[in-house]
């Protein structure tokens, strides 16, 4: 973990944040700037920058953040189905709109129209 690192602080507990899951691959809590009804961010607990920095062998823990995000989703009030669904977002870099040097996905929303706000980037 980076010291000074502001996701790295939510995961050591240093920094309060509304968790909705954790284990032992990640944490997952409420945007304190939401973009839409639903915004969650899924940060993993060790540090890696941005998805430019992920290798091979991080394929496991990476794989099941992945297949956790549309339970985590509904579980947080997107709606099922061909009429709701959520987006997964990942900026990577800052040309990617990266904010927060610690990988991050963004699960994005609710019912809409909430489509109109800026895109998150952070």
């Amino acid at each position: 973990m980076s010291e000074h690192c502001l996701f790295c602080k939510i995961v050591r507990k240093e920094i309060p944040a509304k968790i909705v899951h954790e284990d032992d691959d990640c944490v997952v809590f409420h945007d304190i700037h939401p973009a839409a009804p639903v915004h969650l961010l899924m940060i993993p607990k060790q540090h890696i920058l941005s998805l430019q920095t992920v290798k091979p062998e991080d394929a496991a823990w990476l794989g099941r953040m992945m297949t956790l995000a549309p339970g985590l989703a509904l579980a947080n009030g997107c709606i099922p189905g061909p009429e709701g669904g959520f987006r997964l977002l990942a900026n990577s870099g800052r040309d990617g709109g990266q904010e927060v040097d610690h990988l991050h996905f963004h699960i994005i929303g609710g019912k809409r129209p909430w489509q109109g706000r800026t895109a998150p980037n952070a």
